[in-house]
């Protein structure tokens, strides 16, 4: 369908529900295990075009202060000028520039990913959104899931330590996982 003829009424504009949905991680530490960590509070906007997935649209924006790995220590130290300087750099943004339906429910979302004041390209797989339900409050929503692997010494999040067993204290890959819930506006 040309952009000429798109029905409004197959585009829809949705808000990220904070209270159900995450954005958490996962890196490597050691060179052995990996720590996994998430962060509260999302926030963004996901505009559906029906008849056009690839003209569809979506930004979203994490409060870098919310993020937890569950100690307190590693915590501070992840939200210091070592890795987010979240003084300096209180948020992180999405905002795509691309959609591409790969199947039924699959689709492949690219994007400008700003973190630590750097801009990078990052392509998402995306599973959803899955079909419109409504809640006990009448609200319609739909939920959908994202993952992605940045390298985090693209985005000037390069402090590390050796090993004196050779290798290094913290991986440079990190693993990227968005499960939200969106309610129709």
């Amino acid at each position: 369908m040309s952009a000429s003829t798109a029905s409004p009424a197959s585009v829809t504009t949705w808000n990220l529900d904070p209270a159900h949905s995450s954005a958490e991680f996962k890196v490597k530490h050691m060179m052995i295990s990996n720590v996994k960590g998430s962060f509260r509070g999302l926030k963004g906007t996901l505009t559906l075009d029906e008849s056009n997935p690839s003209r569809s649209k979506i930004s979203a924006t994490i409060d870098v202060s919310t993020l937890s790995t569950g100690d307190d220590q590693r915590d501070a130290h992840l939200k210091s000028a070592d890795f987010f300087d979240a003084a300096q750099f209180p948020h992180m943004t999405f905002e795509s520039t691309g959609v591409e339906r790969l199947g039924e429910g699959e689709h492949k979302v690219t994007g400008s990913l700003t973190m630590h004041g750097v801009t990078k390209p990052v392509t998402f797989t995306v599973d959803g959104p899955g079909s419109p339900g409504k809640d006990p409050w009448g609200n319609t929503r739909i939920g959908l899931s994202a993952t992605a692997k940045v390298n985090r010494k693209d985005f000037g999040l390069t402090w590390n330590a050796a090993l004196e067993t050779g290798g290094v204290l913290v991986g440079e890959d990190v693993a990227l996982t968005i499960d939200a819930q969106f309610i129709k506006q």
